[in-house]
Parts: structure tokens; sequence; C-alpha cells
């Protein structure tokens, strides 16, 4: 945990000199400007570091108050630094190409009119990432099974993802969502994991929240590395008095026809034999499989019909959507994959880290499991 810190800090303090060095032009010609830049930046930097202290110490109100500074200013930032990222690859490229023919002319945009214009466009990206962060869609999803007789009807089964419940999402961001649910009128919910976030010692009001939804085939979770991050035992005893079935690497039928199966998310380097727990499912049956990651086991590819995941919240902040589909390719909606079974990828319900979207709208999802 402690070289995840320090790496990330690092990266964190050589993207803020890369803004920095973009929005110069508009610092250079005041005299306590650059200087007071610095101390802001120095600031957002331990801004991470210091909600968790003061969370841990119980200052409540504090740790909120600069988790909401803190994170929308690190959306903020992760959207000026990718275009600062691409103007600094092209001054390179000018450098590079006058040194090679000094009688060309100069062709940099490195100024005050492009920082201004930075500015500008990354407030107003930012302005619209929260009212799309808080524009969950519902993403209706319907597949067909030969599992299932002709008089079956329908199975309506909701998915959330990835709500990161704690100092910044409360109750004005869950009752919405489950007031979207009981719209939905689910048989069954399920959670792939990242429900909650890394403080969740102020929750006791959202469980009482989740009581109240009761679909019909119960609500099952399955855990995510954030639980593990809030501390595993606090993290379960949560979604426990949630109402959730925690499925920590095993499988449970709701009915005769359908099973839930899930695994542990290997954020703490433990492994799980995916084989070990769908194998001995019996056959015949619609295995509906939780996975946290939306990664294919592919020795357990063909022994489940339809897996849930999450995780790479398409990104979150375009562009980081190019660099979570690098590690994920699956990130964003269903997947046929060999066999006839499908991978869905959840974008996401909630936030991590800054509370906006930008190009990965959140979502729930309804699917409709119907017979062939």
């Amino acid at each position: 945990m402690l070289l995840f810190a320090l790496t990330f800090l690092g990266v964190y303090t050589a993207m803020h000199a890369l803004v920095f060095w973009g929005f110069h032009p508009l610092l250079k010609g005041h005299p306590a400007l650059p200087t007071l830049t610095w101390i802001w930046m120095g600031l957002m930097i331990l801004s991470p570091v210091l909600v968790r202290l003061l969370d841990r110490n119980g200052w409540e109100t504090a740790a909120r108050g600069l988790a909401w500074i803190g994170y929308s200013w690190m959306g903020l930032l992760f959207l000026a630094f990718a275009v600062f990222a691409l103007l600094g690859c092209w001054e390179i490229v000018v450098f590079i190409a006058r040194k090679l023919v000094p009688s060309l002319p100069s062709l940099s945009l490195h100024g005050a009119v492009s920082a201004l214009i930075v500015l500008f466009g990354v407030l107003g990206t930012v302005f619209y990432g929260f009212q799309e962060a808080s524009d969950i869609r519902v993403e209706k999803v319907r597949l067909t099974s030969a599992k299932l007789p002709s008089d079956f009807g329908v199975l309506k089964i909701v998915q959330v993802s990835d709500l990161h419940l704690g100092l910044i999402h409360r109750e004005e961001t869950l009752a919405p969502i489950i007031s979207r649910i009981r719209e939905l009128k689910p048989d069954l919910v399920v959670a792939t994991g990242d429900i909650v976030d890394a403080q969740i010692d102020h929750l006791k009001e959202l469980s009482i929240l989740w009581q109240n939804l009761n679909p019909p085939l119960g609500k099952f979770a399955v855990t995510g590395n954030h639980e593990y991050y809030a501390g595993l035992k606090q993290a379960l005893d949560f979604l426990q008095k949630s109402g959730f079935e925690v499925l920590r690497n095993r499988a449970q039928a709701v009915d005769q026809y359908f099973v839930v199966a899930g695994v542990d998310d290997p954020a703490r380097g433990n492994r799980v034999d995916e084989v070990a727990v769908l194998n001995p499912i019996e056959k015949g049956r619609y295995v509906i499989f939780l996975k946290h990651r939306p990664r294919l086991n592919e020795k357990a590819a063909g022994l489940f019909d339809l897996q849930l995941s999450g995780h790479a919240h398409r990104g979150q902040i375009f562009p980081f959507n190019f660099l979570t589909g690098l590690e994920y390719p699956m990130q964003n909606g269903l997947y046929p994959l060999p066999g006839g079974s499908y991978l869905y990828a959840s974008r996401g319900t909630g936030t991590w880290g800054p509370p906006i979207r930008v190009g990965s709208p959140p979502e729930i999802t309804l699917f409709e499991i119907v017979p062939q």
C-alpha cells in the first residue's frame, strides 16, 4: 500500500508539473501568482492523503469538504493534463524540426492564448462532467436462452456496480438510484463490486436505504478492489447489513432454473480458481457469474451463461477510456463469448475520485432473460 501511495504521489506531482508548464504563460507576468499556484498545487497533491487522515481522526466534515475540493480539482487536472500532454508532444516535434532545419518558422503553440483556451475549455468540461455524473442511464439488455422452458416468461435482473459510497457519495446519491431500481421491478439485484470506497465509517444510514429494496429472488454482491482498500471486514459488514448475500468464491441457486456465482476480487493477490467455483454447478442451469473485473478466464469459458462485471468505468473521463481499454478491452457493454455465453461490463453507477464523468455516463443495467 505504501508503494502504491508513493507511486501515485509521484505520478500526480509530474502531472501537476506539466499542467503548470501549460498555464505558466498566464502566470509569469505576476510577481506572486507562480508561487501561489505551486502552493495550491502542493496542497492538492497531498489532498487525497489529508482526506484519509482527517476522516480517520474523526474530522468528518473537514474530510468531506476537502474531498469535494481535492477530487474535483483532480478531474480538472486530468483534463488539462491530457490537453497539455498533446501540446507538449507538439512542442517537442517543433523543437527537433527547428534543430534539423533552422530556417523553419516557429510553429510553437505554447503561449498565453493557448493556455487561456485550455483553461476555459477545461472549466466548461468539468461543469458538464458534474451534470453527466448525475445523469444515470438505464441500459436494457435482452438475452435468450434455450435452458428455459417456452412458458417461463421473463427474468429481470438489475446490475449496479462501482457506486463508491463513502465521503462524497451518500444518501443524495443512493436514494434516487434505489428509487430507479424499484421502478424497474427486478426479480434479482446484483452488485458487482466497489459498492463502498475507502471511507465508509459513516454509512449506517445507507444500509437502511438498501434494506428497503427486496426483490423476490434476493440481492447478491461480490467484492471489488475498493472493498479491500476500505477494510474487508467492515465492507462485508456493510453489504450484509444492507441485505446483500456476498458470494465469496461460491455459487447459489435462486430458483430451479437460475444459479448466481461470484468470486472475490484479486486485489490482495489472492488467486481464485473460477473453474472450481463454476464446474460443480448442475448442467442445464442458467449461470449468472459475478466478477468485478471484466476479464475472461479462458479455462472458465463455457461454464457460465452471463458474466457481469464493472471496475473500468469505461475510463470515466475522456480520453482516459483509451488507457483503461489497454488493460480491459471489454469495458463497455455486451460482448459475445465462445460457446454462446456473454460478458457484460458496466460503466459503473457512481464515480471514483473526481465526482465527474465525461463520455461515460453512469448506468443501471436491466437484463431480461427470456426463453429462446
